[in-house]
């Protein structure tokens, strides 16, 4: 692996790495959820999504460290896992029509950066529960028992993706979700019931990324993947339509659950599941953001059961 620091990602350029935590300090004088950036996003013509009001954001009641810190993920230069090719010819697609409830609803990562260990979680639980494997994955096993990773303080998805092979991941009824308040409990010997903990692995040589066009072809024929992007002030504010940058300072990495894909009015895009509660935006926490922005597209991974 290559761990070496090559710069903060912008929207026209290839994934870096963003230090999250050094950034957070350098924005938390400005709340990003705020009336300059709802305003200039939803005065112009030229966008093609619009903002949400503070009194329907519930980010807005967080203070702006606490906003900021959900964006915990290292957008990495380097790739753990073979690229793996694959095509679709469908214009959209979105899994949930296809695999219904085996594609899970939006959960909450709250006041911890750990949307990292979200994303990986629920690509795994819906890749497995595709493949006919019953149980939702747990998240907490991955922010206390991942120790590549750094628990609320942000993870790389390579690294998790590497754990899910090595060590696999237990249920969501065996590790509840504790970690909401910011705090990391240890690595647990026993399930909350006291049983022994059953931790199901990505099949070995399965874990594989993928960029581009080619994410596309892996969501239809296995399930979602997860993907990560350069989080901008603005994103925090939006509602509807199709997410693309346009105002505001770089606030760190976000690593989300990709879906599905599509086009509206002529801009194509990809349906994602953020991991901010269902409360957040107008879509019940889904979202739509453009391809290619963002570099939300330039390396997707998942395991293939």
């Amino acid at each position: 692996r290559d761990w070496s620091v090559t710069g903060v990602q912008t929207c026209a350029l290839p994934i870096s790495l963003v230090l999250g935590a050094l950034i957070v300090g350098a924005l938390a004088i400005r709340h990003p959820v705020n009336d300059d950036i709802i305003n200039e996003i939803n005065g112009s013509n030229d966008v093609a999504w619009t903002a949400a009001s503070k009194e329907e954001n519930p980010l807005s009641a967080l203070s702006a460290t606490e906003v900021l810190a959900l964006a915990g993920t290292r957008i990495e230069s380097y790739h753990y896992a073979p690229y793996l090719a694959s095509e679709s010819t469908n214009d959209s697609f979105d899994a949930r029509k296809k695999w219904g409830k085996c594609v899970h609803s939006v959960r909450n990562q709250k006041q911890c950066g750990s949307c990292w260990a979200f994303g990986a979680s629920e690509a795994f639980s819906d890749r497995a529960c595709i493949a006919g494997h019953d149980g939702l994955y747990s998240p907490q096993d991955l922010v206390s028992c991942d120790t590549t990773d750094m628990g609320c303080n942000g993870g790389w998805l390579s690294a998790v993706w590497e754990h899910l092979e090595e060590s696999g991941i237990t249920t969501d009824d065996c590790m509840p979700y504790t970690s909401g308040s910011g705090y990391v409990a240890a690595c647990p010997s026993h399930c909350k019931d006291g049983s022994s903990i059953q931790r199901k692995k990505c099949p070995s040589g399965s874990v594989f990324h993928a960029s581009g066009s080619d994410i596309k072809g892996h969501i239809e024929k296995h399930g979602p993947m997860e993907t990560a992007f350069t989080v901008y002030e603005d994103f925090y504010n939006y509602r509807t339509g199709v997410y693309h940058h346009v105002t505001g300072g770089v606030a760190g990495g976000h690593a989300i659950k990709v879906l599905g894909w599509g086009n509206e009015n002529g801009m194509d895009y990809w349906l994602c599941a953020n991991s901010w509660g269902p409360s957040w935006a107008g879509l019940g926490g889904f979202f739509k953001i453009k391809m290619g922005d963002c570099g939300i597209d330039s390396a997707a991974y998942a395991c293939i059961f």
